[in-house]
């Protein structure tokens, strides 16, 4: 018994760390980047050269989208789940000459929380009437197989 104690607290003691662990979707410090990106003077080569390819670029307009998306785990005693620390997104708007015409960087503060409403809706038709019976009882009937006598 003392031996498996011992396991035990080796174990735990193992897989407990000084520093949370964090995962990084997208790319990692994007705010500092931001900072660099000056309107009317840097160009889509610049950006490029920079900050990389953009995550997502859109299609109606000359708009480019960074994102970088970092959750950590929150405690032992939540079991694993994982908090997002940080979510910024930097959208770059260009002009027909490629230079940064609009930029915005959107983070954890401009995130909205989608409430969904749990009330079921009632149907305001009734299938407990004598004529859907009946109806019902035909369908079966005209569906059902014939019987052979022998």
């Amino acid at each position: 018994m003392k031996y498996i104690s011992f396991i035990f607290i080796f174990f735990f003691t193992l897989n407990c760390s000084i520093n949370k662990v964090s995962n990084t979707h997208g790319f990692r410090f994007i705010e500092k980047k931001y900072d660099k990106i000056l309107l009317n003077k840097t160009n889509k080569n610049d950006i490029r050269n920079s900050i990389g390819p953009p995550s997502s670029i859109s299609k109606f307009g000359d708009t480019w989208f960074y994102i970088e998306r970092r959750k950590t785990n929150q405690s032992l005693f939540k079991l694993g789940k994982k908090k997002i620390s940080s979510n910024n997104i930097i959208i770059l708007e260009f002009d027909n000459m490629g230079m940064v015409s609009k930029k915005k960087l959107l983070d954890l503060s401009n995130m909205n929380d989608l409430k969904i409403a749990e009330k079921m809706t009632e149907k305001k038709f009734s299938q407990d009437n004598m004529i859907y019976n009946v109806l019902t009882t035909l369908r079966e009937k005209i569906n059902a197989p014939t019987r052979r006598k022998k």
